[in-house]
């Protein structure tokens, strides 16, 4: 189905599911406009946790008694509709759940890093990366003597993709990627890498973290070998985060954390592990928000994944078109035209974006300010920090207007 098939989200119903966003700070509505950090809630997700703490709650895996069957049954079943969603066809044994995308991509790290990598081999990653993955690989290679290479970004905010394919050769073990900026905004190639990677006997880890929440993702049709995302940025609660891995690579795995529930046999002398993906879940796991964020699943899936990322992307190129416009402003990232994911980073001349931010927010307005964990891509971008207004279901192109009109402020009290 085309883009013009896709028939165009209802705003107004989505956002009565959102308590949050009609409180009113200093007399104005707030404008929430920090998606990419953390996602609001809907009520049904809400209802979720609340039913099951007054209905179900009891640790899993470890009682014979009713509650401790129903959280248990819950609890795996949340790993089946988490592996559907992402076209996992292993179902729960590739899906493991950890409490956010750093923890996913340091299992990775340690569980298969520490034990593969050597002097000689190489982890190359981009230079947009995320420190949930750059400084995780980065300190991994050090303790491993292996080396990190970075893919290099061109200055329309894409990747080089004659540098990746450069870069990406015999002695790769691992590519690292991130599946889209959460700086630049950018929608990397991550099927295409994959193909380089695999090309080379390396395995590919897809940070979805900007992804997985608003475009349809198919681990299987990008043939990921590890993707990660959290809970949090997909209208789901926070503390809960996602681990896939093909399950071959998750069986030769050894885990990293030792416990309760990770293990199948205990002596004094030795210990065996739990089956997939329990043996990478120890102690009492995530167990309300892994539910929860199996109700989130089915929420995204009832609005539509696809008409998801066309909302994102018209509100994204609809920013982009009014920032532009006031002509003091620099947009990080692809130009205007190009696919995104729904975000905009930028920069309102002789004013840093910290104290942009906080003039907004004395309208209102809610976005991010900083380097938004890519200091090294500020750096190479020559800018200490960004504004970033990220944006999701239940943002409208009302709310970017006001949102301008709070830079204009800012712009007057600055002049």
């Amino acid at each position: 189905m085309g883009q013009t098939d896709i028939e165009p989200l209802d705003v107004e119903a989505i956002r009565e599911e959102y308590p949050i966003l009609q409180r009113e700070f200093g007399g104005e509505q707030l404008v929430y406009l920090d998606n990419a950090a953390t996602t609001q809630t809907p009520d049904r997700v809400v209802d979720t946790i609340a039913h099951y703490y007054r209905h179900t709650n009891a640790n899993v895996h470890r009682g014979l008694h009713q509650l401790s069957q129903e959280a248990s049954i819950a609890y795996e079943e949340a790993h089946d509709r988490v592996a559907e969603f992402i076209g996992a066809s292993g179902g729960r044994e590739e899906i493991v759940f950890t409490k956010n995308t750093t923890e996913s991509e340091n299992l990775v790290a340690y569980a298969w890093g520490l034990n593969e990598l050597g002097p000689g081999d190489e982890v190359v990653l981009t230079e947009m990366e995320h420190h949930a993955s750059l400084v995780t690989w980065q300190q991994i290679c050090k303790k491993t003597g292996a080396t990190c290479r970075y893919i290099e970004v061109e200055e329309d905010g894409t990747l080089d993709m004659d540098h990746a394919r450069e870069l990406i050769g015999d002695d790769t073990a691992m590519v690292s990627v991130v599946h889209v900026s959460n700086t630049l905004g950018t929608v990397n190639p991550v099927s295409e890498l994959a193909d380089i990677a695999h090309d080379h006997d390396a395995y590919i880890f897809v940070d979805g973290a900007q992804s997985v929440p608003n475009r349809p993702v198919d681990v299987e049709a990008i043939d990921a070998d590890f993707l990660a995302f959290s809970g949090h940025k997909m209208a789901g609660p926070t503390g809960i985060g996602v681990l896939y891995g093909k399950k071959h690579i998750l069986e030769e795995m050894e885990p990293y954390l030792y416990g309760g529930m990770m293990i199948n046999k205990v002596t004094f002398e030795d210990s065996t592990w739990h089956e997939l993906p329990w043996k990478f879940e120890a102690g009492t796991p995530v167990i309300c928000q892994g539910i929860a964020l199996a109700e989130a699943c089915d929420y995204l899936d009832d609005i539509g994944m696809d008409a998801i990322r066309r909302h994102e992307n018209e509100l994204a190129q609809y920013a982009i078109e009014q920032l532009e416009g006031e002509g003091d402003i620099d947009i990080l990232g692809p130009p205007a035209g190009v696919e995104r994911g729904g975000l905009v980073s930028f920069n309102l001349n002789s004013v840093h974006a910290h104290d942009l931010s906080s003039i907004l927010n004395d309208s209102a307005v809610a976005i991010r300010a900083g380097d938004h964990c890519t200091q090294p891509l500020h750096d190479k971008l020559g800018v200490p920090a960004s504004a970033r207004a990220s944006f999701y279901v239940y943002n409208t192109k009302e709310e970017v207007d006001k949102l301008v009109e709070a830079i204009d402020d800012a712009r007057q009290l600055f002049a």
